[in-house]
Parts: C-alpha cells; sequence; structure tokens
C-alpha cells in the first residue's frame, strides 16, 4: 500500500521497539515485500520520541522514502502523536496498523478492525465466568480488517490516492 499510494518509492524504513515487539516475526516477509518492490528496506529499531523523530528526519533527508510503523501497542499508545507529527514535518508517506493514526492525521492504515476484536472478546469473557478454562478456549485471529485514508495528508505530502485504495478503503478522511 505504500508503494501505492507513494509511486516512485526507493526505501521504506519499518519503525519498531524492539523491548516491545519482536521485529524477527515481522523483518523477513518486510524485507522479501520490499526486495519484490524493489525498494531497500531499513530496519528503524526506537525507544524514545527523540529517537523516533532522529529515523524519521533521516528518512527524509532524501526523496522517495516511505514508513511502515510495525503493529506494537507501545507505539500506539504513547507516540502516535510524534510518529505523525516527524512524518508530516518531513515529508515521509508512512502507513499504519491502527486507524486511529490516520483518523489523528497520518496517512494510511490497514490493520485488524479493534472494536470487532473487542467485540469478539465478551464472548470469551462470557464463556470464562460461565466456567469454561482459558486454555481450553482456541486462539482466535483477526477476521475483520479496516482502511483508512487521509486524503487531506495525502495532499499536504503531495500524493495522490488510487482511485483502487479509495475504493478498498473503509473510510476516507477528507
Amino acid at each position: 500500500m505504500l508503494s501505492e499510494i507513494a509511486p516512485g518509492l526507493e526505501r521504506a524504513a519499518i519503525m519498531f521497539n524492539p523491548d516491545t515487539t519482536p521485529a524477527s516475526a515481522y523483518m523477513p516477509s518486510f524485507k522479501t515485500a520490499a526486495r519484490s518492490l524493489k525498494v531497500v528496506p531499513i530496519p528503524a529499531p526506537v525507544h524514545s520520541d527523540a529517537e523516533i523523530e532522529t529515523a524519521i528526519i533521516d528518512l527524509g533527508r532524501e526523496p522517495r522514502g516511505g514508513l511502515v510503523v510495525m503493529p506494537d501497542p507501545w507505539m500506539a499508545a504513547h507516540h502516535r502523536a510524534p510518529i505523525i507529527l516527524a512524518a508530516a514535518r518531513n515529508n515521509v508517506p508512512a502507513v499504519y496498523n491502527v486507524s486511529s493514526f490516520a483518523r489523528d492525521g497520518g496517512l494510511l492504515s490497514y490493520g485488524p478492525d479493534v472494536v470487532d476484536l473487542w467485540r469478539r472478546a465478551v464472548s470469551y469473557v462470557d464463556r470464562i465466568l460461565r466456567g469454561a478454562k482459558p486454555g481450553d478456549l482456541p486462539v482466535q485471529l483477526p477476521t475483520k480488517f479496516e482502511m483508512v485514508v487521509n486524503r487531506k495528508t495525502a495532499k499536504t505530502l503531495g500524493l495522490t490516492v488510487p482511485p483502487n485504495l479509495l475504493a478498498l478503503a473503509d473510510e476516507v478522511i477528507e
């Protein structure tokens, strides 16, 4: 999606906190996808707002760089605003996995529908309260995903959102 919304992309950083997210789970597929798109993959481990700012400034120094923010509760809960602001200030297109990033000014998000995850968790809580053993319940994966595109941010970055992304989006922010 990043290469579709930012044509000519040459470098893509994947931002993560190595203390809270096992990058090893994502890095092989990120590198494979980047190579298939002829994009240089750049690991960007960060631990603080200062490191986030530095990583995004470095990425924005040259044109045709982009950012992927890995699924990470630490990033979403504590560093959403600094990431969005640094990406905007440095003209770096970025994609996220949580819709709140796009709703708060990020370019594009695609990931599990968090509201749906909570709704589905309620049935598990009910079953546990009725006596089911948590270890006996099957592990569930997300089944509903959502894409949010922020056209206002795209315009600020000088990007045109392709019609196919607009058609796939669950929400478009004007």
